[in-house]
């Protein structure tokens, strides 16, 4: 396996009560992150961030969830790496960076503040079906998104 501190590390944000179409996307969005070698970083809990984790996986890739509470326990169970960080929502900064690019799939206020943090750090934001921000670029599909965010990175 290659040094952790090498791959490329892709965060995917976004709600935690989306709806079946999203919660697709985000699968598929795990499933291509790993295929390309990178590894997917998440806030670690439910709907979209349990998707892609779950995506992830079953690819058998490297799944990192920054969670907002104390208990590494409380990680969705697809996340290899919880972290807790006690932090609340603060830690969608922690998130946006532990990642080379993000991509934000549906998503709420939450997701919103990962957005604006990620462009604040100048990282590179794809959006499926999210937020209309200036500075991200839309994609279309999973694997259009996938695509984008890791254009220009290199481990």
């Amino acid at each position: 396996m290659k040094d952790i501190r090498k791959r490329i590390r892709i965060a995917v944000i976004g709600g935690s009560r989306p709806g079946r179409q999203a919660l697709d996307t985000a699968l598929e969005v795990g499933w291509l992150i790993v295929r390309s070698g990178a590894v997917v970083v998440s806030g670690g809990l439910g709907g979209v961030m349990e998707a892609a984790s779950r995506g992830a996986r079953e690819e058998g890739g490297l799944v990192v969830g920054i969670l907002p509470g104390n208990s590494p326990a409380d990680a969705n169970p697809w996340v290899d790496i919880p972290i807790a960080t006690g932090l609340g929502y603060t830690r969608n900064s922690l998130v946006v960076m532990n990642a080379d690019a993000i991509i934000a799939v549906d998503g709420e206020y939450g997701t919103l503040s990962e957005i604006a943090y990620g462009l604040i750090h100048g990282k590179k934001v794809v959006g499926l079906r999210t937020w209309d921000v200036r500075g991200v670029t839309v994609a279309e599909t999973a694997e259009e998104a996938v695509r984008l965010a890791l254009e220009g990175l290199s481990p």
